[in-house]
């Protein structure tokens, strides 16, 4: 490999990672387009879509055990959030991911689509007074997100995604967690759910090794950056930040759609 392409993916791999850090995603959709069509644009070979997502699949991994490990303190994990969501979306994806061989590929990206709407319409629901409470005292309830865990994880099953990009916003709007422990909480739920899909893409040989380990060499680097900034940014900017790419996410779907 081209010492040119080995630093074009690390650099893709640097600034999706440290995003996804920062804001609490696992950065799929940010680094999958990236991953997709920078090489080419710079002169390299391109990836093939199955490469990207395979690589994409791995890569998202690591980057959130390194946004949760360096969240692993000040009681941002809400670990009975984390257990009940992670669970059901761990369930819920391999339904949808099994499922999905029976849609054809317009039903797949019409649900990709649906569900982008829904969270592009919830980040932009007011949230006031949803950083004003002690994290030692967030309540929610365990069967809402349970149940709204599992449908998100049948949705991202089918389409193929971790499923942060609609959990971020439910876990805001719905739950009503403060911004700073939904970011880190969805990272490890992300982490959770992205299990089975990195395990379906080695198995089925769909990962570059050698782009995934430079992606992943990134990822661990960048993410506990992202998150260490993400700490010290206004929850404001940080959710304005996230709506931005949710929406940027759903336009990019329905422009693919039509």
């Amino acid at each position: 490999m081209e010492i040119g392409l080995m630093i074009t993916i690390f650099l893709i791999g640097f600034v999706g990672s440290y995003i996804s850090g920062m804001v609490g995603i696992g950065g799929s959709i940010i680094k999958y387009p990236m991953l997709l069509y920078i090489p080419s644009l710079v002169g390299f070979t391109a990836f093939t879509a199955h490469e990207v997502s395979g690589i994409s699949a791995v890569q998202v991994f690591f980057a959130t055990i390194g946004g949760v490990w360096a969240y692993r303190k000040g009681g941002y994990l809400n670990k009975p959030l984390i257990l009940y969501m992670g669970v059901s979306i761990l369930i819920g994806s391999f339904i949808g991911g099994y499922g999905s061989r029976f849609m054809p590929e317009s039903g797949i990206n019409i649900v990709y689509g649906v569900l982008a709407l829904i969270a592009t319409v919830m980040m932009f629901i007011p949230k006031k007074g949803l950083d004003d409470q002690a994290l030692d005292e967030v309540r929610f309830n365990r069967g809402v997100a349970a149940s709204l865990a599992l449908i998100v994880g049948i949705g991202a099953g089918i389409v193929g995604a971790a499923g942060a990009f609609l959990l971020v916003p439910i876990m805001l709007v719905v739950l009503k967690i403060p911004t700073r422990m939904t970011i880190a909480s969805s990272l490890a739920i992300t982490m959770i759910s992205s299990i089975g899909a990195t395990v379906g893409k080695v198995m089925t040989g769909q990962v570059e090794y050698f782009p995934a380990a430079i992606m992943v060499v990134a990822s661990l680097i960048a993410a506990p950056l992202g998150a260490k900034a993400g700490k010290k940014v206004n929850t404001k900017v940080l959710q304005t930040i996230l709506a931005i790419l949710i929406l940027g996410t759903t336009i990019k779907v329905w422009a693919d759609i039509f």
